[in-house]
């Protein structure tokens, strides 16, 4: 059952400054409370985690950590754990993000990751898309391998514990986000794949899905009503104060 709409703002390598990243909660975060019925998770940059984070989390506000190593310590340099993370306050983890796997992020990396968040107590946003559509549907094929892999490792009774964010590479960026009837079409999918991995088993609860890409205060309101999601994850949108709070208000 979704209880509150969610909203992960991706800040991606923005802003620039610790003083514009705290202007950008702040303004985020009043956006949310003025939106009854909307929870919002944000995704800064590692280095603003903790001075964000710090006295700022609230019943509809929640930090997220853009990417984290799968082991608990050791010699990887210029990495975080999981661990590490949660201990600034991060609550999610965005894991699998087209610009990750697009760096090389493999499926096998997405897999470690989303077991590595859940013992630490951090709640895995997994991101799946296809990088593009053809009449034949291979895209459907390329969804089902990044789920089967991602939850390889996620006991039944934690599949409510993880999200599904799904964000087609062609969307990222796009002048137009796909339709709402498309989007239903895949979260139907998303839960048959699910179900499969664990029958004969009977999944009485799935995942949150979010969509993303080209997602605004035109669109969201139509996508979340007709897609059958429950809310975004915004990339670029989600620094720009003024689009940040349209797209709250479009939700009211």
């Amino acid at each position: 059952m979704i209880d509150k709409t969610t909203i992960v703002a991706n800040w991606k390598m923005n802003p620039p400054s610790l003083k514009e990243a705290k202007k950008l909660y702040a303004a985020t975060k009043k956006a949310a409370v003025g939106a009854r019925g909307v929870r919002v998770v944000v995704a800064p940059p590692a280095v603003f985690l903790s001075p964000l984070a710090k006295g700022r989390r609230g019943r509809n506000a929640a930090f997220a950590v853009q990417n984290a190593h799968f082991e608990k310590s050791g010699a990887h340099t210029g990495e975080i754990s999981y661990a590490q993370a949660k201990d600034t306050g991060v609550a999610y983890a965005i894991i699998g993000h087209a610009e990750r796997r697009a760096a090389g992020e493999m499926n096998d990396d997405v897999r470690k990751k989303v077991a590595a968040a859940l013992t630490s107590g951090v709640v895995p946003i997994i991101c799946i898309g296809e990088k593009e559509r053809s009449d034949s549907g291979e895209y459907f094929g390329v969804v089902k391998e990044q789920l089967h892999s991602a939850y390889t490792n996620v006991p039944q009774k934690r599949i409510a514990s993880t999200l599904v964010a799904y964000e087609p590479v062609w969307a990222i960026g796009a002048e137009e986000a796909m339709k709402p009837n498309d989007m239903q079409e895949m979260v139907i999918f998303i839960r048959k794949c699910i179900a499969e991995m664990y029958a004969p088993a009977q999944v009485s609860t799935f995942p949150m899905i979010l969509y993303g890409g080209a997602i605004d205060a035109g669109n969201a309101r139509d996508m979340l009503a007709q897609g059958d999601i429950g809310g975004f994850l915004v990339g670029r949108s989600s620094t720009n104060i003024k689009k940040v709070t349209a797209l709250f208000n479009a939700l009211r």
